[in-house]
């Protein structure tokens, strides 16, 4: 009876699929998304760019996501791979595919949008929908809530240093889809993509606000050293105090904690 009865459903629904739970990701907001899933305890390793939480970082790393080493992924011997859909080159992602590698690419373009996509692919995945309609839900209404605080006005420029010239962040970019969430305006949005900055070009942007990642404030020695760069000393930013350094996770993509960067700026912008 109960040998028909299970028969029948499975005809009904389909075959029934374990569950994975040796996971790999490859993005740091896709890391981030499964642990606010409540889904860590599935990962058996990340990739470079996965900076939270601190779970993450004892992780294994795989390599850095947009530069995927085969070798390195198929060590972890994964039953899923959940890469952003910016991983890569491409012939590598094809290549862990060939090896019958389980990959699934999920949303990761620079727009809010874009991110609720993604929540709901990873929670899809981790066989755990609900979640991801929960988590969806607490992070629009954690964006709106950090959206009707009040906001200033400014011009603001994104610039990140890694150990090479100083690079703007440009039009299509997530930095400044976060300028735009809080409400500022990119100095650099007619611009396309990262490219360099020159002490000149920065000069004439006259940005009243620069924003820094934290890593590139290291790479630089440090926020006196950064702001005495002549690129960045000649700005009203500079001399009105508001060069500000931010958590690269949160200022270089749209995360689940993107209300946090957005409250983070419209402090800063006052």
């Amino acid at each position: 009876m109960w040998r028909c009865l299970l028969a029948l459903c499975i005809l009904v629904s389909g075959p029934v699929h374990a569950a994975a739970e040796r996971i790999v990701t490859l993005g740091g907001s896709v890391t981030e998304i499964v642990y606010d899933l409540g889904q860590g305890q599935r990962l058996v390793a990340d990739d470079e760019s996965s900076m939270y939480p601190e779970a993450a970082r004892q992780l294994p790393r795989v390599g850095y996501y947009r530069s995927v080493p085969v070798e390195g992924v198929l060590a972890m011997r994964p039953d899923l791979v959940l890469a952003s859909e910016n991983a890569g080159p491409p012939q590598a992602l094809e290549r862990l595919k060939a090896l019958g590698v389980a990959l699934t690419p999920v949303s990761d373009k620079p727009t809010i949008d874009s991110l609720y996509a993604r929540i709901q692919e990873i929670a899809a995945a981790l066989q755990v929908p609900e979640r991801g309609r929960e988590l969806a839900e607490r992070v629009r209404a954690d964006v709106a809530a950090a959206q009707a605080q009040p906001s200033t006005p400014r011009r603001a420029v994104v610039l990140v240093n890694r150990t090479g010239p100083l690079l703007g962040a440009g039009g299509n970019t997530a930095a400044g889809a976060v300028l735009g969430l809080a409400g500022l305006t990119n100095a650099l949005a007619q611009q396309a993509g990262y490219k360099p900055v020159s002490a000149e070009g920065l000069a004439m942007l006259a940005p009243d606000m620069i924003i820094v990642t934290e890593a590139s404030v290291k790479a630089a020695g440090g926020m006196d050293k950064l702001v005495g760069n002549p690129a960045v000393a000649a700005t009203p930013a500079a001399r009105a105090g508001r060069v500000v350094a931010m958590n690269d996770l949160l200022i270089l993509g749209i995360g689940p904690r993107v209300g946090e960067a957005i409250r983070s700026l419209k402090a800063a912008a006052r």
